[in-house]
């Protein structure tokens, strides 16, 4: 497993293990099941909702890591870093400026 100093340096390998468009879509269809989940248990006044979150959102970016890019999910190796870079990928993908980081992070992984 590789070693990561920083965010920033990990931030590259992410969106290399994302490479693929459809990967990127399934992982933001379970990132919106996040809050789907959060807005749910606050409206229901049942935060046992909340539970639902990581399943459901784990569950659409794993199968696409094992079906669509075929690769392991970052998630294995460093749980957190991904998580934030999920969330970070997500916003990116909101706001139409996904394509534009992966081009640049393309440069920016280590041989």
């Amino acid at each position: 497993m590789k070693e990561f100093h920083s965010f920033a340096e990990f931030w590259p390998f992410y969106l290399s293990q994302h490479s693929k468009k459809s990967t990127r879509a399934w992982h933001f269809v379970g990132t919106s099941f996040v809050f789907v989940c959060l807005i749910l248990a606050a409206v229901l006044k049942n935060p046992w909702i909340i539970l639902l979150a990581p399943v459901i959102a784990y569950g659409f970016a794993w199968f696409s890591h094992f079906f669509i890019e075929g690769n392991k999910p970052a998630t294995f190796g460093h749980p957190f870093w991904s998580l934030r870079a999920d969330f970070q990928m997500y916003f990116l993908i909101l706001l139409g400026k996904m394509p534009k980081e992966s081009e640049q992070a393309s440069k920016k992984i280590p041989l």
